[in-house]
């Protein structure tokens, strides 16, 4: 099976080149959503670290959104809770679609969370700052200072690019 990794900024067109491969796709972003949605056991074990924010089951994006804004660590606390979940998930995407020629990986953290295999083929999407702006202001509940917290854990678009050895 050929791995595609889709690469690329936030709001740069990822999710929508990941789809136009044709192939089945794994999508990270969706997952999180359903956990957020489906998973009562993650969401007792946020509302354990950040009983401040976190109210009821479904969890609400908002309430994460004001978890990580209103400190740093929140957001590292979420993220050793809810990548490993998403990681178990691609791990049955994987099996499930193991008879596939291709699959498309469609995941954000992909270099940072050294989910990635030296086979794979990574693909680089770029867009132009403007545009996404532009594209990340229409989406609902877009927040400037989220936005900015999130490209932080990201790594510098220029070694994506490369994406040498990593």
């Amino acid at each position: 099976m050929i791995r595609v990794a889709i690469l690329g900024d936030i709001g740069s067109g990822k999710s929508y080149v990941a789809r136009t491969f044709g192939y089945p796709v794994f999508n990270a972003d969706d997952e999180v959503g359903k956990i957020y949605k489906e998973n009562k056991k993650i969401f007792k074990r946020l509302k354990k670290i950040l009983p401040n924010y976190l109210h009821s089951f479904p969890i609400s994006k908002i309430e994460i959104s004001n978890a990580i804004l209103a400190n740093n660590k929140n957001l590292k606390k979420i993220v050793k809770i809810v990548h490993p979940e998403i990681k178990k998930k691609m791990n049955i995407f994987l099996k499930k679609h193991n008879n596939k020629k291709i699959v498309v990986l469609d995941i954000p953290l992909l270099l940072e969370n050294k989910i990635n295999k030296k086979e794979d083929i990574l693909v680089y999407v770029q867009s132009k700052k403007l545009d996404i702006l532009r594209k990340l202001k229409k989406r609902k509940n877009f927040n400037q200072k989220l936005f900015n917290k999130f490209k932080k854990i990201q790594l510098p678009l220029n070694m994506k690019k490369k994406n040498r050895n990593l």
